[in-house]
């Protein structure tokens, strides 16, 4: 292996690459030398109804000037048969191999209802936020695994908010963030005779493109959002997820994590890899308290 590119000759795929999380994971498998199939709405040829400014095209630029080979393709995982040309276009071009799924589709910032308990929430609003956060990921593994499968090993990894069973502040995004976990442990269960792993990984209070723009800040001057969150101290870069995510992909040993819900905070000091600015932050040191608060999420992950 490659010391400086262990994920050299790798495949990967970051199903909701476009922004936050799922664009760090997609840059940092690059930067450790993999191809990296870059999947979303949000694209140079349109936005999605999320109508954000980041595109597939952009992460997947950012994959190659990292080191590794960016790939977009326009692709909405809710729709079955855009992700079975998607994954057919993959095992085409890259003689049948995929050694990393990454599902990182989430789009439910719009839908969630902070405010209401079930019985008060819009049923097709919440309907259409576990469609988007949860069915999508089932879709993508559905025609995704079997690449895996035929060549008896690879990593799936569920992009996920918190890693314990604390409820997460509103009915919805709840279900949604909870049944990821439980894909990750339902997937390793069927997968672990093949030699394929299966694991679920959140970030702490990330600092996304979302996040920034919350607090009215740039990754430049981020810290001037901590005085309106002391919290915000402590938060992390989309790469430091993405340096996680891309440790376990380099990792022989990873079918021994099989089934399990991973965190940044957990994975650094295994690891050892740093943030961008080269701090290691850590969410559970800090926030301790916060992971048993009834309130929304700190920051999520996508």
């Amino acid at each position: 292996m490659n010391d400086r590119l262990p994920l050299a000759g790798k495949v990967a795929l970051v199903a909701g690459g476009t922004r936050g999380g799922g664009r760090g994971i997609a840059v940092e498998l690059g930067a450790a030398g993999a191809t990296v199939y870059v999947t979303g709405r949000s694209s140079t040829a349109g936005r999605s109804d999320l109508d954000r400014p980041e595109t597939i095209e952009e992460t997947a630029a950012r994959v190659t000037a990292a080191g590794g080979t960016g790939v977009a393709v326009r692709t909405d995982h809710s729709d079955p048969e855009e992700v079975r040309a998607l994954v057919d276009r993959i095992a085409a071009e890259q003689d049948g191999r995929l050694d990393v799924l990454v599902n990182s589709v989430w789009g439910g910032d719009a839908l969630t209802d902070w405010e209401h308990p079930l019985w008060e929430q819009d049923l097709d609003t919440g309907l259409r936020l576990l469609r988007r956060a949860v069915e999508t990921h089932i879709v993508t593994s559905r025609f995704a695994l079997p690449l895996m499968v035929a060549r008896r090993s690879g990593l799936v990894v569920e992009v996920t908010d918190g890693n314990t069973a604390r409820y997460r502040g509103s009915f919805f995004y709840d279900i949604a963030k909870s049944t990821v976990i439980r894909l990750a442990v339902a997937q390793a269960a069927e997968l672990k005779p093949y030699g394929v792993a299966a694991v679920a990984v959140t970030p702490g209070f990330l600092r996304s493109e979302a996040m920034l723009e919350h607090f009215g800040v740039t990754e430049a001057d981020w810290r001037d959002g901590v005085a309106q969150d002391p919290n915000f101290a402590h938060s992390e870069t989309p790469a430091y997820l993405g340096r996680a995510v891309a440790a376990l992909a380099a990792d022989p040993g990873v079918m021994a994590k099989t089934g399990s819900a991973l965190a940044t905070w957990g994975l650094y000091g295994e690891y050892g890899f740093t943030d961008a600015d080269g701090t290691q932050p850590d969410f559970a040191a800090h926030w301790a308290n916060a992971l048993e608060e009834d309130h929304g999420p700190l920051g999520d992950p996508l």
